[in-house]
């Protein structure tokens, strides 16, 4: 299986000698493993984690984003889960930084495994427990929109738009890999 795009680890983050890819004896795939020390360093999915929020009249909140890739673009308010976290803490925090919203996580909504650039992403529906939103410095906008107001030319990723199509129909889990 081929690795996702990505910059190959070039030195050991325990003794600093250069790497090399190899196939080590107990596993079945190359990994950067140390000639020196022995030590191997796993390269895994990351985790992208958000939310679906909605008002109880059915608008859904997105976010014009303020920094690249995509910029002034819409998504969902969503980002890297971070270490010591859960998926719906991380998604918690990641709507209350980027849109300023306070929400009422829900179910899981998608879960998306973008293979090209080794990441999961996780989406839970929320219920927005207002209309008040004070977006942080990742997005130029925020606001509410009824679902025939999606600017649907404008989403800046595939799995916002897969996710959204999915939550408005409103049938339990989507679970895809996008190539």
């Amino acid at each position: 299986m081929p690795l996702p795009a990505r910059d190959p680890i070039r030195h050991c983050n325990r003794c600093g000698s250069s790497i090399g890819y190899q196939v080590p004896a107990d596993d079945n795939r190359a990994r950067a493993l140390c000639p020196s020390c022995g030590h191997i360093q796993y390269e895994n999915p990351i985790n992208v984690v958000g939310t679906v929020p909605r008002l109880d009249d059915g608008r859904v909140l997105l976010c014009r984003r303020a920094i690249e890739p995509r910029r002034g673009m819409w998504t969902l308010p969503a980002g890297f889960m971070e270490l010591g976290e859960c998926v719906q803490t991380g998604a918690l925090r990641e709507t209350q930084e980027e849109a300023g919203a306070e929400v009422e996580l829900r179910a899981l909504v998608s879960m998306i495994s973008v293979l090209p650039v080794g990441q999961v992403h996780l989406y839970f529906a929320a219920r927005c427990l207002s209309e008040r939103l004070d977006p942080g410095p990742e997005t130029l906008e925020a606001r509410f929109f009824h679902p025939h107001e999606i600017p649907w030319e404008e989403l800046a990723f595939r799995t916002v738009r897969r996710t959204l199509e999915h939550a408005l129909e409103g049938e339990g889990l989507l679970v895809e890999s996008l190539r």
